[in-house]
């Protein structure tokens, strides 16, 4: 699941925790993660490329890969990245972000792990790759609401949790809609991502991961009626 380059003059040490990054079409949403897979910090570097050459992108994406760096470098914590062989395939509509399919056709999304592994190894920091797979749903579902961070700083939070080995399992409370001989903890986020094909704001009405035992609000004022009737469908 994690790949991770021999090179003798880094520190791999995860000992102090990471830093879990999610590279998206116009920022870069990292997390501070501790050793122990707790959320401690997130914030994201913001920049636009919207109309920019393919030279201006790659100094505006040099720059934020800097910024990134710097924080890991201060932070003396290794980068958690998603490998990207097994992201550009889908990277235009991992959010449902239309603007984002954009990067489909631009080599933005390269570039941007290029220059953080090329920076990073010119700072001495760690870069750790990891399976994408589930990263935003189970961010979404479970932590999004939790520690009132966005969509990408959620799935920043499980890349980095990932990096140290931890599996996301499905909170109690959206269990139960969750089939028993889905054994597999990935195939639980499958099927969530399923019954849960909602406007990704309004999750944060729906239920609460630290209530078990709450019923999903599903006349919940933020959805629309579709929204309803396709949750009521499939929660029950």
């Amino acid at each position: 699941m994690v790949d991770v380059e021999s090179n003798p003059y880094i520190n791999f040490s995860t000992s102090d925790g990471v830093i879990g990054v999610d590279c998206n079409y116009n920022h870069i949403a990292w997390t501070d993660v501790s050793k122990d897979g707790n959320f401690l910090e997130s914030e994201k570097l913001s920049f636009s490329i919207e109309g920019k050459t393919s030279g201006q992108i790659t100094k505006i994406i040099e720059a934020e890969a800097i910024a990134l760096v710097d924080i890991a470098v201060r932070k003396k914590k290794p980068i958690v990245l998603e490998k990207l062989d097994t992201t550009l395939s889908k990277t235009g509509d991992r959010y449902g972000n239309k603007k984002a399919n954009r990067m489909k056709n631009m080599f933005a999304y390269r570039k941007m792990i290029q220059a953080i592994k090329s920076r990073a190894d010119k700072m001495r920091v760690a870069v750790i790759e990891v399976n994408p797979a589930f990263t935003s749903i189970s961010g979404k579902l479970k932590y999004m609401r939790k520690f009132g961070i966005s969509i990408h700083q959620a799935a920043a939070f499980t890349i980095g949790r990932r990096g140290l080995g931890y599996k996301e399992k499905a909170p109690k409370v959206l269990k139960k809609y969750v089939l028993k001989d889905a054994s597999h903890h990935w195939k639980h986020w499958s099927i969530l991502d399923k019954k849960f094909s909602v406007r990704t704001h309004t999750l944060y009405h729906l239920f609460n991961v630290n209530q078990p035992y709450q019923e999903i609000d599903v006349f919940h004022p933020s959805l629309l009626e579709e929204e309803k009737h396709q949750l009521i469908k499939a929660l029950a």
